[in-house]
């Protein structure tokens, strides 16, 4: 190869370099960005709490009488339905208290049955003037009284059976084992706690709301909630119920909210929670999505918008004054009138009259 051939070949290297080196934004023409307009919308009031996930109902369940734990028949978290036996104490004495009173009433019965036959018999003497009046009297005066104890014995063997019932504990609800505080062989006391259940079906949320807003939550207010548990997940949520009685301390009131989910959500009570609630403030004004803002150190907040006022667009970059953010929207005081389409992409490096041209739909 001659040299100027190498020479050539060396430029066109060089040059092909430089190309491969110039931003895309100056190959193009311009830099690419996307930009939305600047809306008028109603003005939210953006409310952010904490709460707590709560059950909809908790029961410590405990015994009525005293006596020695026989079977605990759950463990910790494991779900019970209503009527599920969950915890027995030794019931020997109490059985043999229901026989001895059942054969009372059988006692009583035999005896009841034999007075009145006494009085049938008294009854067809006494046609026949065969028997005195008294007599008669006092038969039946004895079925009165075998009568009452009958009566009296039946509901001493009904308290001994169901004494005998509250040898064991059911579970009043559907609900999971949160807690277990007895074993078997342990003695326990009359409202001493034995077992916990919580219903975990249909869980709500606690809110601790400042008492400033308590007028203006309507039933319609949207609340969203995230959970720990639940990294990236918004879930809209339904007022349940607004607790009249703030806290003095924190200023506060509960509010109870209900998710709204297609499926149980993996929560269990005692998580934490955080919340947005959205309160319209009754004002409409221009709004901008969160994007399209630049902050800068010195405290200005700027949006860029387009010039087409020459053959190409070009970015100017104006001063605003922000209001308040909601909903991936931020309010614009003043600075920008709506309809203005703003840069909401590419603006991190605009300068002051760059050229740009706008990103194609789905690109």
């Amino acid at each position: 190869m001659t040299a100027n051939a190498l020479i050539r070949t060396a430029a066109a290297a060089v040059a092909a370099a430089l190309l491969l080196a110039v931003p895309a934004r100056a190959q193009d023409g311009g830099a690419l960005i996307e930009v939305a307009p600047a809306e008028t919308r109603s003005i939210l009031n953006i409310v952010r709490v904490s709460g707590t996930v709560v059950a909809p109902r908790t029961s410590q369940l405990s015994t009525s009488l005293g006596g020695l734990v026989q079977e605990v028949t759950v463990d910790l978290g494991a779900r019970v339905a209503p009527g599920d036996p969950v915890v027995a104490l030794d019931d020997a004495l109490a059985r043999h208290d229901l026989t001895r009173a059942r054969a009372a009433v059988a006692e009583a019965q035999a005896e009841l049955a034999d007075a009145r036959q006494r009085v049938e018999r008294a009854e067809q003497l006494a046609r026949t003037n065969n028997i005195p009046e008294s007599e008669l009297d006092t038969r039946r005066a004895e079925a009165r009284r075998a009568a009452a104890s009958v009566d009296r014995l039946q509901a001493e063997a009904a308290a001994a059976r169901e004494r005998l019932n509250q040898h064991t504990i059911d579970a009043p609800f559907a609900g999971v084992v949160t807690q277990r505080v007895i074993e078997p062989g342990e003695w326990v006391s009359p409202g001493e706690t034995l077992v916990e259940v919580s219903a975990v079906d249909r869980l709500y949320v606690d809110l601790a709301v400042p008492q400033a807003y308590f007028p203006d939550l309507g039933d319609g207010a949207p609340i969203y909630l995230g959970f720990e548990a639940l990294p990236g997940r918004s879930v809209r949520a339904s007022i349940a119920a607004r607790v009249p009685r703030s806290d003095p301390i924190q200023r506060t009131f509960t509010l109870r909210v209900r998710p709204e989910a297609d499926a149980p959500l993996p929560l269990a009570p005692g998580m934490s929670a955080q919340a947005e609630i959205q309160l319209a403030t009754g004002q409409r004004g221009v709004a901008i999505p969160r994007g399209a803002v630049i902050r800068y150190p010195d405290g200005r907040t700027t949006v860029w918008t387009l010039d087409d006022s020459g053959e190409r667009l070009r970015a100017r970059e104006v001063q605003v004054t922000l209001g308040r953010a909601f909903s991936g929207f931020v309010q614009v005081k003043s600075g920008l009138q709506a309809g203005r389409q703003v840069v909401t992409r590419g603006n991190e490096t605009l300068r002051p009259g760059q050229p740009v041209r706008l990103a194609e739909s789905g690109s």
